[in-house]
């Protein structure tokens, strides 16, 4: 079990991308916004890095290879309940079948977006 975010002195996001650009654009942006940022390139390499480091805010894609967001914000969640999630994706609409659904207060960001707006919802999750 990881340390609680509750322990974590500044807002730690880890980040699950497999765009290499995005990923790029996506840390480049929350750093430049004061979050201390950790990225990974799938869901499985995020998910270890998880088991042993308190995030306070988990930043996924939906689709990707190895292990997709959904599954790795399941995981993470149970690892941590008090975890904040939110899923990046390109496509307009996911469906969740009661298998695979994702944590229920988990927010989607549907891609494309503008980094402001990506750091106005991080900003937001992270304060309520």
């Amino acid at each position: 079990m990881t340390a609680k975010p509750s322990s974590v002195t500044i807002s730690r996001i880890l980040l699950a991308e497999d765009d290499d650009s995005m990923r790029s654009f996506l840390v480049r942006a929350l750093k430049k916004a004061g979050y201390d940022v950790i990225a990974f390139p799938n869901g499985e390499e995020a998910f270890e890095r998880l088991k042993s480091e308190p995030f306070t805010l988990l930043l996924t894609d939906i689709v990707m290879p190895k292990m997709d967001g959904i599954e790795l914000a399941r995981r993470a969640s149970e690892l941590d309940p008090d975890l904040k999630i939110m899923f990046i994706t390109g496509f307009a609409a996911v469906v969740l079948n009661s298998d695979t659904a994702a944590p229920k207060d988990a927010r989607v960001l549907s891609k494309p977006f503008h980094l402001k707006d990506l750091v106005r919802e991080v900003d937001r999750l992270l304060a309520a």
